[in-house]
């Protein structure tokens, strides 16, 4: 019996209104044979995680562009363990700086995608490692 593509959200936490790169991900993820939700633009973490456990998805792709990812990161993360949803793999993107990069990654977030990453190594660490277990996590993305 085949097993069921990879669900994944892709969402835009916050009110960066930039949503081009989330939508060419989204493509990208889509076009790999991933089931890619896309949640618009104006999302709480709240409604992300919500939308997330409703939908049963296996991952969270954030894209924020506004520097708000040590906040909306960070509570995606915290309202998943709430949930008791851990096991949703969380993976963003964005100008976020070197500092921010460690940060997040010791907050839960398991890989960051800066300005320049090619949408082939993005495409290849999620069906890579979304939906396999935590611990063979690689969050250096190569």
């Amino acid at each position: 019996m085949p097993s069921s593509p990879l669900r994944v959200i892709v969402a835009k936490p916050g009110l960066d209104g930039h949503d081009r790169g989330a939508k060419v991900v989204a493509r990208a993820l889509r076009d790999a044979g991933v089931e890619v939700i896309y949640t618009g633009l104006h999302q709480t973490p709240a409604q992300i995680v919500a939308t997330a456990v409703q939908e049963d998805v296996d991952g969270i792709g954030l894209s924020v562009l506004s520097g708000a990812h040590m906040t909306t990161f960070a509570e995606v993360v915290r309202l998943l363990r709430h949930e008791d949803a851990e096991d949703i793999v969380v993976f963003g993107g964005g100008i976020i700086p070197a500092d921010d990069v460690e940060n997040l990654l010791k907050e839960g977030v398991a890989a960051l995608f800066t300005p320049g990453t090619s949408m082939a190594t993005v495409v290849d660490w999620v069906t890579t490692h979304v939906g396999a277990s935590k611990d063979s996590l690689d969050p250096v993305p190569s």
